[in-house]
């Protein structure tokens, strides 16, 4: 394979930058730069252009092929963090010869191919990078570990041994077989499907982890709405006016919340209108509360017990403060009721997130539904017996196939681009 480099920290100005070499030219190109190499190891070395001029002092790793993030022969350069320091030595590993600047994600997919990662733990590596919140971390790790590709074979461990049965029934099918392998079968599938299930389900709560929860604070105009997404933000993001209809988009903010990434949603209040923007407003504001986890109905206290709230949502008094402080209240100018607010929120948000498992993504929940799809297939198949063990046994067969997707051992080029895509040149 080709030898490529990149810088793999931020750019701009930094106390500490790190460019990655990788490939066969990799300990060849660092020989270049700072002479004779650290080996399985680290140490400081002088970088030098091609006229021997000194470009940077610099700690410089190198390890050996399948001892590497990528499985290649890697090198890298711990630099002084500056941008003409980054440009000078990226200008000189340009030419040198056998070495090319690294496309995006190139080195993680390379890992991926020489089978230092399967695809699962890609995904988990980029959710890892893009993660903001503690629940998001805790969440991208396990992926990234592994730990989807070992529950993964542990279903297919099942789903051979049921294979193996029913074809030793198919092979001996002219012989009196001692036992009845149905039961074991049976049993094996059974154990499969209903693991696979418990991921198969959790994976819109995994999703929402990743993606963020969303909260949308609806009500009448005038209901202070803006104003208790304004003290929850900690800044003015909304505008604020006694004027009725002032909000006519749906403004976001994004909060961490016990480690759960939430996003408020001030919508425009909700009343027939007969201008245009706002009735746009309007209808905005009613689609997104209704795609949102959680509506949080600000209303007056006539109308507490008759607000049309479902059975995830809040309701509350609005503008408690001029309303001798209702218990059932909460005031964004005040903060009174908000750390009750944000407590009911985080409890009911955590039970949501509760049955997320290590199947994380839409892909996974396609895998894990075509698996299970085949599973019960085959057990439709098993009571008719004779040649119904053949089309049973491809079924699993089948069943095997979409578990090995999970983790990119078949059919999954076509999803690779848009994977790779989405990191950066340095990773």
């Amino acid at each position: 394979m080709e030898t490529i480099y990149a810088l793999a920290t931020a750019r701009g100005r930094a106390g500490v930058a790190i460019i990655r070499i990788s490939g066969p030219a990799a300990h060849a190109a660092g020989e270049a730069m700072a002479g004779e190499l650290p080996r399985h190891g680290r140490g400081l070395r002088r970088l030098r252009d091609a006229q021997g001029d000194l470009l940077d002092e610099a700690l410089v790793l190198t390890f050996d092929e399948r001892r590497s993030f990528t499985g290649e022969a890697v090198v890298e350069l711990h630099l002084h963090g500056s941008r003409a320091v980054i440009s000078a030595v990226l200008d000189r590993l340009g030419d040198l010869p056998d070495l090319r600047p690294a496309e995006a994600g190139e080195f993680t997919r390379r890992a991926l191919e020489n089978g230092r990662l399967d695809l699962s733990q890609v995904e988990g590596l980029a959710d890892l990078i893009d993660a903001e919140t503690e629940a998001q971390r805790r969440q991208a790790m396990r992926t990234m570990s592994g730990a989807l590709g070992q529950r993964a074979e542990v279903w297919k461990r099942d789903l051979l041994r049921a294979m193996a049965l029913l074809e030793a029934v198919i092979d001996f099918a002219d012989e009196d077989v001692p036992v009845d392998v149905t039961p074991e079968v049976e049993m094996l599938l059974d154990r499969s499907a209903d693991a696979m299930r418990r991921e198969m389900d959790g994976v819109a709560a995994a999703e929402r982890i990743r993606d963020g929860f969303e909260v949308a604070i609806i009500g009448a105009p005038n209901m202070g709405k803006s104003t208790l997404l304004n003290h929850l933000a900690g800044r003015d993001a909304a505008i604020i006016s006694d004027v009725p209809g002032t909000t006519r988009d749906v403004i976001e903010v994004r909060m961490d919340l016990r480690g759960l990434p939430v996003t408020l949603l001030d919508t425009a209040g909700l009343r027939e209108s007969v201008d245009q923007v706002e009735a746009i407003g309007i209808g905005r504001a009613r689609e997104r509360a209704a795609a949102a986890d959680i509506r949080l109905h600000l209303v007056s206290p006539e109308d507490f017990d008759t607000a049309l709230a479902g059975p995830d949502d809040l309701v509350r008094v609005a503008r408690s403060d001029l309303h001798d402080a209702d218990p059932r209240g909460i005031s964004g100018l005040t903060g009174q009721g908000v750390p009750g607010l944000l407590d009911e929120l985080a409890d009911r948000l955590e039970a949501r997130s509760a049955s997320a498992g290590v199947a994380i993504r839409e892909r996974h929940r396609v895998a894990l539904r075509e698996g299970l799809a085949h599973i019960a297939r085959c057990r439709e198949l098993l009571p008719s017996g004779g040649i119904a063990h053949d089309l049973a046994a491809e079924e699993l067969r089948l069943a095997v196939r979409a578990l090995d997707s999970l983790v990119g051992r078949v059919d999954v080029e076509h999803i690779l681009g848009e994977i790779f895509s989405s990191f950066c040149i340095g990773k």
